[in-house]
């Protein structure tokens, strides 16, 4: 914490008392004179290739009432058409889709119909011995059940599938799931998506719709993702968090988080280890 400081006095700054939210985890530090941008920038700079990870931000409202996440590579570690594919032998093809999407280089709503297209005839007990693949990410229990107990709402929004975001959102105890949904005949994949497919616009207008519904200003909502299809939410809310992300998603949004687990989404609000809850 002692390079940060020196980076921050350093870019014309002052510098307070370090105050550990978790001993030799997070900690936060009163910063003046510069603005966030400035002090991210400094600090950045001075710690480039060390594994830590550095948000600037005001101290007023920091504590967020409204929690949007994405659920694959962000809630689980899975892309969980990946895993489906996988299974049926069609894996390296459906993955250098989905890659390639998720960076920004396919248009997301045609990339998604074509990986659901290569699946057809696909059989739905895959879908449930997919389940078994799922991994939750480090710190999504704490983050979800922190939250909710201190009176936040907390929604999973997906361009993946509802059938994987009904039973994440059940295990992890998220209020809302919102997702798009494969179409089914006879018990298998008929190759389709139903309309509208939920992507990028769709991701923002459902935090939009649910800060509404909710009662609560956009400033107090908390947005996290990985992917392109992500950017229009995470720069929406009051604070939007680009978590282990795709290059073009790191670089634009205002927070990132490249090292730590999901916790740390708790310590940008301010709370301490002993606040956490599972």
């Amino acid at each position: 914490m002692r390079t940060a400081a020196q980076a921050i006095i350093g870019a014309g700054g002052k510098a307070g008392d370090a105050d550990w939210l978790a001993k030799s985890i997070a900690c936060d530090l009163p910063l003046g004179g510069i603005t966030p941008k400035q002090a991210t920038e400094a600090v950045r700079a001075r710690l480039k290739g060390r594994p830590v990870d550095f948000v600037a931000q005001e101290t007023t409202g920091r504590r967020k009432q409204l929690l949007v996440a994405d659920m694959e590579s962000t809630i689980i570690e899975n892309e969980m058409l990946d895993e489906l594919a996988a299974a049926c032998g069609i894996g390296e093809a459906i993955a250098d889709i989905t890659a390639r999407a998720m960076a920004g280089e396919l248009d997301f709503e045609g990339a998604i119909r074509a990986r659901v297209g290569m699946l057809q005839g696909l059989g739905t007990e895959a879908l449930e011995s997919s389940l078994k693949a799922i991994r939750m990410t480090p710190g999504a229990k704490a983050l979800i059940a922190t939250m909710r107990a201190h009176g936040a709402y907390c929604a999973l929004v997906s361009g993946g599938f509802q059938f994987y975001t009904e039973w994440v959102r059940q295990r992890l105890g998220f209020d809302y799931d919102q997702s798009n949904r494969l179409e089914i005949a006879n018990g298998t994949l008929t190759g389709n998506v139903h309309e509208p497919i939920l992507g990028r616009d769709a991701k923002r207008e459902a935090l939009l719709r649910l800060a509404d519904e909710q009662d609560i200003a956009i400033e107090a909502a908390l947005t996290v993702g990985d992917g392109a299809n992500d950017l229009a939410m995470l720069e929406a809310a009051g604070m939007g968090v680009a978590y282990h992300a795709k290059p073009v998603v790191a670089e634009s949004a205002r927070a990132r988080i490249d090292h730590g687990d999901l916790t740390a989404l708790l310590y940008l609000q301010g709370y301490r280890q002993s606040d956490f809850r599972d």
